[in-house]
């Protein structure tokens, strides 16, 4: 079994001084990843043309040189940043004079994006809807509000040039039998129980509430997941 537990982990992270990387020319901030909640935003973002330029975009680059590498003519690729700096996925990182003209060279806000169930409004996923509390389905919907609620605190931590408290455990465990992956459930049901009954304190004046969420499913094989392809999960 290979384990490990994260404090502000680094798949959503918590402090853009932090972990920001310092583009070309003007202070401009790359933030390792960034949460979509805006649907127009998302919408472009998930545009196929716009997602290329994004990536192309890790590093500082101009229309002309976009142009270029993806084969349009630098007027369609001016049309495109604008939509894509209008919703503040790019921004400027250098200036540059030749003659008399100034060339603009555009970057990524982030290295990654996350689109939030946020921006699909009232058809988001919702674990209140679900009615099997053991389905899968209930398990993507409750993963899908962590994405919303801790896209929503990322945000406002960053506004606030804070830190965010979280936690994240990531490991694979492989059991040797069915009998053994139920009795380690058993188990681990008990022990939370008994730990959120220690420290639980409905009644401090400065306690704030955290969500605890323990999930668990059937790992992909390398080969299925190569594939894109749902491995047995019946075993």
């Amino acid at each position: 079994m290979s384990a490990g537990t994260r404090h502000s982990p680094t798949r959503i992270r918590c402090n853009h001084r932090l972990d920001k990387k310092i583009c070309q020319g003007d202070d401009c901030t790359m933030l390792d990843l960034d949460v979509i909640d805006a649907p127009a935003a998302a919408a472009l973002a998930l545009e196929p043309i716009k997602a290329r330029l994004l990536a192309e975009l890790a590093a500082p680059a101009s229309a002309a040189a976009l142009a270029v590498r993806v084969g349009l003519t630098r007027q369609k690729v001016n049309y495109h940043l604008r939509a894509l700096e209008e919703h503040k996925l790019i921004e400027p990182a250098e200036q540059r004079r030749w003659g008399g003209l100034t060339e603009r060279l555009m970057v990524a806000t982030a290295t990654s994006y996350v689109v939030s169930p946020a921006a699909l409004g009232p058809i988001a996923a919702d674990p209140g809807r679900s009615s099997d509390r053991l389905s899968a389905s209930y398990l993507v919907a409750l993963a899908a509000r962590m994405v919303r609620e801790v896209g929503g605190l990322l945000r406002s931590a960053r506004t606030q040039d804070k830190r965010l408290a979280t936690l994240s455990i990531d490991t694979v465990i492989n059991f040797r039998s069915p009998a053994e992956r139920a009795t380690f459930t058993a188990d681990l049901a008990q022990a939370v129980s008994a730990l959120a009954a220690r420290y639980h304190d409905e009644g401090a004046p400065d306690a704030r509430p955290h969500r605890l969420i323990i999930a668990s499913y059937p790992g992909p094989s390398d080969e299925s997941a190569a594939k894109g392809e749902p491995d047995d999960t019946n075993s």
